[in-house]
């Protein structure tokens, strides 16, 4: 039993708790699935552990520097609307294939995963999906930003620090 009142991942009032770990390409994230499945286990006996992806929005800017009708005079090019669902398409069938790596990560550990896929800004659908599934803990890794780029944008670690309505670990990975 821990010190705080919680007995296999049941809390003091009794609600199980429901962590979710984000997920993408990073082998930061990868690292902070895995310190989760070392350091979370009472945590997971008693619910799954919520797998989280989000697939970026579609991007409708234009595919071509120049004018489509000149383009296709110099090369057989696809239209802009099956540019753009074949880019899409490939991105869900990245998105599986990085929540098939980690659902086999946990049950490789004995852990039950549950894997969650969204379209939208990661910083957004992660918040969204705390909410929707009544998250009790979010833990996704550190990302690092450069020095003047970080001057200008949040990383989704810092912005879901400041708006998921649970408690976020942040992973860092060490050297």
């Amino acid at each position: 039993m821990a010190d705080n009142g919680e007995v296999h991942g049941v809390g003091a009032e009794g609600k199980k708790k429901k962590v979710m770990v984000f997920i993408d390409e990073t082998q930061e994230s990868y690292y902070a699935l895995l310190w989760v499945l070392e350091n979370l286990q009472e945590s997971l006996i008693s619910s799954p552990l919520l797998i989280f992806i989000a697939e970026p929005p579609p991007n409708y800017i234009n595919s071509f520097a120049a004018s489509f009708s000149s383009a296709r005079l110099y090369c057989n090019a696809l239209s802009k609307a099956d540019l753009v669902n074949s880019a899409q398409e490939q991105e869900r069938k990245v998105a599986l294939g990085l929540l098939a790596k980690a659902k086999s990560i946990c049950t490789s550990r004995g852990v039950n995963a549950v894997t969650i896929s969204e379209v939208g800004d990661a910083k957004d659908a992660i918040c969204a999906a705390v909410e929707k599934h009544n998250i009790t803990l979010l833990a996704l890794a550190e990302q690092t930003i450069g020095r003047v780029a970080g001057t200008f944008k949040w990383s989704v670690s810092d912005y879901c620090v400041q708006y998921a309505k649970c408690p976020v670990l942040v992973v860092k990975k060490t050297v």
